[in-house]
């Protein structure tokens, strides 16, 4: 059996051609269908894998006829690939098979939460901003921008409002829309012993606010 490249593979992670193809069969019997990207994005992750030799046994499975690809390029495990998967795969490591399932979990995961949590750095004229919006139903129902003192500190706002933004969301509209105290509204404002009913509109991202009940204010967030 060739050794493969060992660059950029930790100590405990594959080595070999003929394990890298057992591993991809696995995997994608596991977690297929499973795109190219997400499987390289996951075994390079983890540094299971060099890149060249995963290039080289992705496509050497797919000529064995061991996985197939369909035209969204998603790879999906053959019959012939299943025995090779069933028979052979768990001679590997186990920390390596689980290795590379969890961190195939993880972009999935991150991808699922990128599509709805979505952040965008933007630069113009030196000056760094986050544009944070939360998409729902095909249009947004949350949108702010964040200026920030340089690209480092943005791209650090733009990925946890990834992870976080289901949960920093609700928060926000939480904490803007308690009744305020007398300290809270401006001056000359009419009978503040009204009481105070936000109602959000979840599909259009808007808040109907009475006030006074016989009243309507219209408030979205963008």
């Amino acid at each position: 059996m060739a050794e493969a490249f060992t660059a950029g593979v930790r100590p405990g992670g594959l080595t070999d051609d003929t394990q890298i193809r057992m591993l991809l069969c696995y995997l994608v019997k596991v977690a297929g269908p499973v795109k190219r990207e997400t499987m390289q994005g996951a075994l390079l992750q983890e540094q299971l894998v060099n890149y060249f030799e995963f290039a080289d046994a992705l496509a050497e499975v797919e000529k064995q006829q061991l996985v197939t690809v369909d035209e969204d390029g998603r790879y999906t495990i053959t019959r012939r690939g299943t025995t090779v998967a069933d028979t052979l795969a768990y001679d590997l490591p186990r920390t390596v098979r689980e290795s590379a399932i969890r961190a195939v979990m993880q972009i999935r995961s991150w991808r699922h939460r990128a599509a709805s949590n979505r952040a965008v750095v933007q630069e113009k004229d030196g000056q760094f901003s986050v544009v944070c919006s939360i998409a729902d139903m095909g249009s947004d129902v949350f949108r702010m921008e964040l200026a920030m003192p340089d690209k480092l500190t943005a791209e650090m706002i733009k990925n946890n409002f990834i992870a976080h933004g289901s949960d920093i969301f609700p928060k926000l509209l939480n904490a803007l829309t308690q009744p305020g105290s007398e300290d809270d509204r401006p001056p000359g404002r009419a009978d503040v012993s009204k009481p105070f009913f936000p109602v959000l509109s979840m599909s259009t991202g808007t808040f109907f606010v009475p006030y006074p009940l016989t009243t309507v204010y219209s408030v979205c967030i963008l």
